[in-house]
């Protein structure tokens, strides 16, 4: 029977109730420790596998969580995924996950996946081009079909579900406030991803707390990262530059790497500061600078507000969780 035996040729075997079979699989106490040890080896030994379609119909759950990320590779969407899948394993819940590559198309058709009864609730942050369409009726499925879901970091504003969000105007405006306290007064703003939620509110961020400060705004937004050795090394030639703050790692690395080129040192002459703390800000040369967004942190959340929607734990209303962000001094910036 190799893979294919079933609870009925297991209970027939051991001349027991398929009832039997089930509770000593699962662990019932019911069961004495015997017999569900007898049980389980057996089970083992003709390599039973169980009917996980069978069993959800049957508890009307699938414990099962469906996420939905942009990326892979940006270390940010990397450990928000290692935060859900450690707060799912600990609460019984596995994961499936599913790339949008920053695609509505994708994103559309992993929502699609997952409304038949795959799963029991949705994860998700926003594809990049569904965010610059602004076209979200793809989302009012979960709802039509009484599938919870949380949007997390990247948020359509207009969905009513439950989100997860970074404070990102505060996380910038705080990223300006300490560049000034450290004698900065030309600040300058990288932006590669002003199409996106997050860069929107970092570049706001910024601009409030350089009005509060009395000071100048200069922001460089770019399309793509390789235009920034290009533009930013026309404004260092032009005018005086004292510090840069960027919208993410990458490019405040890439910034680092530009202002060395034309002959500044990093951190006498320019301070700089990124968003995002991964391993490529922990180990540039020199360490950058960052305003962190707990990553991880925001991955069990997400799954903490999802299961208790699922279990009824919350009210009607729509949850909204902010995380704080907060600075982590390295050698990109001059020291206090």
């Amino acid at each position: 029977m190799g893979s294919k035996i079933t609870l009925k040729d297991l209970a027939r075997i051991l001349n027991v109730s398929i009832s039997t079979v089930s509770k000593a699989l699962n662990d019932n106490p019911e069961i004495s420790i015997e017999t569900r040890a007898k049980i389980k080896e057996l089970a083992e030994s003709y390599g039973y596998v169980p009917n996980n379609i069978a069993q959800s119909l049957k508890s009307k759950s699938t414990k099962t969580i469906g996420v939905i990320i942009p990326a892979i590779l940006l270390e940010f969407f990397s450990k928000v995924l290692y935060g859900i899948e450690i707060e799912a394993t600990k609460r019984g819940y596995k994961i499936i996950i599913c790339l949008s590559n920053e695609l509505q198309q994708k994103e559309s058709e992993s929502i699609d996946t997952f409304i038949n009864g795959s799963v029991d609730g949705i994860i998700l942050s926003v594809a990049e081009e569904t965010q610059k369409t602004k076209n979200h009726t793809h989302f009012l499925k979960s709802e039509k079909y009484n599938l919870p879901m949380v949007m997390f970091d990247r948020v359509a504003k207009d969905i009513s579900c439950d989100k997860v969000t970074v404070d990102d105007f505060e996380g910038a405006y705080e990223a300006t406030q300490f560049l000034h306290e450290l004698d900065s007064k030309n600040i300058i703003f990288i932006n590669p991803i002003s199409n996106i939620s997050v860069g929107e509110s970092r570049e706001e961020g910024y601009v409030k707390a350089i009005e509060d400060l009395s000071l100048v705004p200069l922001v460089l937004k770019v399309e793509h990262y390789n235009q920034i050795e290009k533009e930013l090394t026309k404004i260092l030639n032009n005018q005086k530059v004292d510090a840069i703050l960027a919208a993410d790692e990458y490019s405040a690395i890439l910034a680092i790497n530009v202002a060395r080129l034309n002959g500044y040192n990093v951190p006498n002459d320019i301070s700089v500061i990124g968003f995002t703390n991964g391993l490529m800000a922990e180990h540039s040369i020199p360490s950058l600078t960052v305003v962190s967004q707990h990553a991880e942190n925001i991955g069990r959340t997400s799954v903490e507000i999802l299961l208790d929607r699922i279990q009824g734990k919350l009210p009607e209303q729509p949850v909204h969780k902010v995380v704080k962000t907060n600075i982590i001094e390295r050698n990109s910036t001059k020291k206090r």
